[in-house]
């Protein structure tokens, strides 16, 4: 194993890089990291002079890791997870001076994503280099699903996975080399240490100098330690690591010592936290002169030839700095493009999401009540079922949901490891974050791929997972269309079981503010199927969130046809009325239809129509105010907080566009300002009532 040491300076260390398959040949690595400096070095003058390039962190010191690891790195079969500072990795691994400029500069012809990403997070997902978010190593998650997806579909494939060794401390990354080890899937984990996190040493960090050693006990773990400017020990480290990846034995961690030469970037001043001599130790251990020393000692290049490849690769970055100089920047008006992914459009017949009474085709349910129709649960596992066996591309995993006759908390993936087996239908580790992250790390192989995922047991839970929820969130508009992580997130939702905290919660309000994930909440079994047919067959990240004290309601039943797909953005009229029209979903709507129906038979002379909103990103405008045109009272319901919960956004949406036709005010109910308790008789007094949605109608309606 190559251990840290100083660079060699003989002849008889010569060898090591011809034995190296991946090395691509003396003038060509130069030539690569002689590049990759000209770049980083110009990179902050650009900001200088206005140009772009507002965020930079410095690759000089990382030099020789980089070079290996791109170089190792096959474009197009493998995959690779670069961070901000890999700008010789990109360069070794396939892109252009070009490239990198334009993404610098932000420029429309940003490979990564036409500037919609910061400047120095470099990606081209034709070569399978990702496009990774600023949110520090958090892609080895994505890079641990996506080495389960290639030891499932067998390809010949490694994935690469690069970060600063003080990411590391994140507790993802533990998380995701734990799977790693666990699936033996093919990853290999490259840390740069340069020994700092942004301003903090590392020995703020960790007790161990070298971090990977934290996750050493990991079963399988293999720790390349290496001397990060040494070009040929940082080949063979890694060469050896994609070897030890491919055998699907554990973890390959490849922990190069670097040296950072300037400041961690252009908004970080080093001089408060260094002192020159350490900064002269640092320009010291500078990998490039070494590596070019190196290669004209032992005689590989002449200075000529050397010369000659500083000047050619001159050449090329004076080319691109004057063609991203005049690259034309985003159209201001594409600004809001690539927000969703392309949702699945259903037949003609659904288009306004209701059954076809044309439908004989009913769905059949090995649990189902002859003639009863499915409940909310089974119309859900009938949907799963019914995808499940049209894709086979198709996959669920989560907590607790298949372990013999345990199958789900809820019983509500019941049967499915058993018919689908465990290759597509597992369990996962108890790590919100990762169950998430490694569904949009797995969906990344094939656009074919659909993950669906319990995201937590109870929605509750999710809060540990928001980082992977926002990175599903974007990453169809930092890519500019280019990917979309196909997963579905199921979320068990809402209280009315004497759950309390963590067991009680609704949490749609806080998940609807962060664009790029369609929300869905259905109620009844029809819908619950239909509405997950149509995430399924959709592009990009859904989450379905179930009303668990619904699960088993006979009042959720309803006779489901095979084909019905519900489209998003389309409510359902559940009731008809003229004096007032309540919008809701989840419990909620159970307890509006009740108040209905008791203002009806109590002689109150109020008529109510009950809207169930089931789709609330993206929402159906056109039908809140068509019911609101008709009949100038509205009161929004719903089980989370009222203040600002969901439907306060539903009630600005009237106010703004229906004013004109209110004969009363918006009446919004919801639970009372404060968490969930156990005890189900404080719950009552927290929680929305029949009683106040009848108090809220009769209010409208008396204005």
């Amino acid at each position: 194993m190559p251990k840290t040491s100083a660079m060699p300076k003989t002849k008889a260390a010569a060898p090591a890089m011809s034995l190296t398959p991946n090395y691509p040949g003396h003038e060509r690595a130069y030539r690569a990291m002689f590049l990759g400096r000209l770049i980083d070095t110009e990179a902050p003058n650009f900001l200088r002079k206005a140009m772009g390039w507002s965020y930079h962190a410095p690759n000089a010191g990382h030099d020789a890791i980089q070079l290996a690891l791109g170089f190792t790195f096959r474009p197009g079969k493998d995959h690779l997870f670069p961070y901000y500072r890999d700008l010789t990795t990109v360069l070794a691994g396939g892109m252009t001076a070009k490239e990198v400029i334009l993404n610098g500069l932000s420029r429309d012809e940003d490979a990564a994503g036409g500037g919609r990403h910061m400047s120095n997070h470099f990606a081209k997902l034709s070569l399978n280099i990702h496009n990774v978010s600023s949110c520090v190593s958090n892609h080895i998650q994505h890079a641990a699903g996506l080495g389960r997806a290639i030891k499932h579909y067998g390809a010949d494939s490694v994935v690469y996975c690069s970060f600063g060794e003080s990411s590391s401390s994140e507790g993802y990354v533990f998380e995701a080399l734990n799977g790693i080890s666990k699936d033996g899937t093919p990853v290999v984990t490259v840390m740069q240490d340069n020994g700092y996190g942004i301003s903090v040493p590392k020995r703020d960090q960790s007790a161990n100098d070298c971090l990977a050693d934290n996750f050493a006990g990991i079963k399988g773990a293999r720790i390349w330690r290496v001397d990060g400017r040494d070009v040929p020990a940082c080949f063979a480290a890694m060469h050896e690591a994609a070897q030890y990846a491919r055998t699907g034995a554990g973890c390959a961690i490849v922990y190069a010592y670097c040296v950072r030469m300037g400041s961690h970037s252009n908004s970080d001043n080093h001089s408060l936290y260094r002192d020159e001599k350490e900064l002269a130790e640092a320009r010291a251990r500078d990998p490039l002169p070494i590596f070019r020393r190196w290669l004209l000692e032992n005689e590989h290049v002449s200075q000529e030839q050397l010369e000659a490849i500083e000047n050619d690769a001159r050449r090329e970055f004076a080319a691109a700095y004057e063609y991203g100089e005049n690259a034309p920047r985003s159209d201001v008006s594409t600004a809001t493009q690539h927000v969703f992914a392309p949702a699945y459009t259903p037949e003609a017949r659904y288009a306004e999401g209701l059954p076809d009474a044309a439908d004989t085709k009913l769905v059949e349910h090995f649990e189902a009540k002859k003639g009863l129709g499915l409940t909310l649960r089974q119309g859900i596992n009938a949907a799963l079922r019914r995808e499940f066996r049209d894709n086979p591309d198709t996959f669920l995993w989560g907590q607790d949901i298949a372990n013999k006759e345990k199958e789900g908390i809820f019983l509500v993936t019941k049967g499915m490891q058993a018919e689908f087996g465990p290759k597509r239908v597992f369990n996962a580790p108890i790590a919100e974050n990762y169950i998430v992250g490694t569904a949009n790390g797995f969906s990344r192989f094939d656009p074919r791929i659909r993950v669906v995922v319990e995201g937590a047991e109870f929605a509750d839970y999710f809060w540990v997972a928001m980082d992977q929820y926002v990175e599903c969130s974007h990453d169809y508009y930092r890519t500019r269309g280019q990917f979309a992580p196909n997963v579905i997130i199921r979320l068990a939702s809402g209280g009315f079981i004497g759950g309390g905290l963590y067991h009680s919660q609704s949490i749609e309000g806080s998940l609807a503010n962060i664009p790029g994930v369609r929300i869905v909440y259905p109620t009844f079994a029809d819908d619950a199927y239909g509405l997950m047919r149509t995430a399924m067959k959709s592009h990009g990240p859904t989450v379905y969130l179930e009303p668990k004290a619904l699960y088993n309601d006979p009042r959720t039943r309803a006779q489901v046809a095979e084909d019905f797909h519900v489209p998003f953005g389309k409510a359902r009229v559940r009731r008809e009325g003229s004096d007032v029209v309540v919008f809701s979903y989840g419990n909620t709507l159970m307890m509006a239809l009740k108040a209905a129906e008791e203002l009806a038979k109590g002689g109150a002379g109020v008529s109510v129509a009950v809207v169930d909103l089931r789709s609330l990103v993206p929402l159906d405008e056109e039908t809140i105010l068509h019911w609101v045109r008709k009949t100038g009272r509205a009161v929004v319901a719903h089980e989370g907080p009222e203040f600002g919960g969901f439907g306060g956004e539903v009630a600005a949406l009237i106010a703004k566009k229906g004013f004109e036709y209110l004969d009363a005010p918006v009446e919004r109910v919801g639970a009372k300002f404060s968490p969930v308790p156990f005890s189900t008789v404080l719950e009552a007094g927290v929680l929305p009532q029949p009683k106040d949605i009848i108090k809220a109608i009769e209010t409208v309606a008396g204005y």
